[in-house]
């Protein structure tokens, strides 16, 4: 399981989830950041800092949410 950065993130860069990730398992993609699923270590450090609450937890997603975890995967290609 992992974390999945959604929609609020579109329209804000800010980053510091990039840098508390211990395991480097966040880039930046075409629209927004993007968490690697086979990375991902469920540490939850990126939740606490993000400024726009757009992380959340796999299992948590909101149906409207599930495209946000497939982009992730493809864009990892996973």
């Amino acid at each position: 399981m992992a974390f999945v950065i959604t929609a609020p993130c579109e329209d804000e860069r800010a980053a510091e989830c990039v840098e508390v990730c211990p395991v480097d398992c966040i880039q930046i993609g075409l629209e927004h950041y993007l968490i690697d699923p086979d990375l991902c270590i469920d540490c939850g450090n990126c939740v606490s800092v993000c400024p726009v609450d757009a992380i959340y937890h796999e299992d948590d997603l909101l149906t409207e949410d599930l495209p946000y975890l497939e982009k992730a995967r493809a864009f990892f290609n996973r």
